[in-house]
């Protein structure tokens, strides 16, 4: 069965840091590209970051550049999602997807998705 499963999730104070991970199974992740995505409460879903398979290449929404980092071990198969100095606007829940075009650009959809972690930021 091919699934993505992510982990990491929780409540932290604002100001806190979180990792996030995404394992696949029944694929190897070597060959795709993967995104974080998340979903606030009564809003759309938008994308926070992606990394491209070779790990070369990252991209940042713009709201968390400088304080989230994605990198990948394809050796564990898994994408990570380090969050520092979190905020309560980063409060949702956290998708990972992945494609196998392998770099980051737009793209209509997004071959596999996880179930989502729940990600809140409160004092």
């Amino acid at each position: 069965q091919l699934q993505l499963v992510e982990s990491g999730g929780g409540l932290v104070q604002p100001g806190g840091s979180l990792r996030l991970s995404c394992a696949a199974s029944g694929f190897t992740l070597d060959y795709y590209a993967i995104g974080w995505f998340r979903q606030a409460p009564g809003k759309e879903r938008e994308g926070v970051s992606c990394i491209a398979n070779s790990g070369g290449s990252t991209k940042y929404a713009d709201s968390v550049k400088g304080r989230f980092t994605i990198s990948r071990d394809n050796a564990k198969n898994t994408v990570y999602l380090q969050m520092n100095n979190l905020k309560p606007e980063d409060t949702g829940v956290y998708y990972c997807a992945a494609d196998h075009i392998r770099i980051c650009v737009s793209r209509r959809s997004w071959d596999y998705w996880g179930q989502g972690t729940q990600v809140t930021v409160s004092s």
